[in-house]
């Protein structure tokens, strides 16, 4: 078989805006996820407990459902249901956060739980509130145990922005399904695709392991 790499060489300025639009809308994603994570987490721990069992059926619900349901749902149900319409980038930008989020909240709320009661009952006697016992205490603890959880999150965003492209989202994996379905060259063009996710994921997920190596003590106690 023949290797024809000039589809690749023809486009890759076509390919790279695809590569920033992917990477844009997983920083978005990221953000977005975390916010809305955190603010479930300490919902689901510290909030009233007629807002516990809201909280806990959405965690659940969203990482029970695929995110390709969920980015379906967004885009062609919620504008019949309310008549209000998001662009492609826009919808792709919610359906991830909204189940993303879900995942953050679990990642947030053991590493919370995984600090020994001890703590809280020292902060406590000490007469800390509850706030600074959380601000102080629980969370910088937290953050580092939490650090190979969100090096899965991290590679599970980037990941799933290429679902985005099923909503005609025109980031890499969309650009790259026009140019392969222009050139008759999905061999290549897939192939040079996976290996961007490759170099984009394979230094992330290092680097945040090596992270945690380093400061993995500070979430020691």
């Amino acid at each position: 078989m023949d290797i024809d790499l000039s589809p690749i060489t023809e486009n890759w300025r076509f390919l790279l805006g695809g590569l920033g639009l992917t990477l844009l809308l997983s920083l978005l994603t990221l953000v977005g996820s975390a916010v809305a994570g955190v603010a479930l987490a300490l919902g689901r721990l510290y909030g009233p407990r007629a807002l516990r069992w809201p909280i806990v059926f959405y965690i659940d619900s969203m990482r029970a459902v695929p995110v390709l349901v969920v980015l379906v749902w967004v885009y062609f149900a919620v504008p019949i249901l309310t008549g209000i319409a998001a662009p492609p980038f826009w919808a792709a930008l919610v359906a991830l956060v909204m189940q993303l989020a879900a995942y953050v909240a679990e990642a947030v709320r053991a590493g919370i739980e995984s600090v020994r009661p001890g703590q809280v009952r020292a902060g406590l006697a000490l007469g800390m509130s509850r706030a600074q016992i959380l601000r102080t205490i629980l969370l910088p603890q937290a953050l580092v145990r939490m650090l190979p959880a969100f090096g899965s999150i991290l590679s599970i965003t980037i990941k799933d922005t290429a679902i985005a492209t099923v909503i005609a989202v025109p980031e890499l994996m969309k650009r790259a399904e026009t140019v392969a379905g222009q050139s008759y060259r999905p061999i290549e063009v897939y192939t040079v695709v996976m290996l961007a996710y490759f170099l984009i994921l394979f230094p992330s997920t290092r680097a945040v392991d090596a992270l945690y190596k380093r400061v993995a003590h500070l979430g020691r106690s």
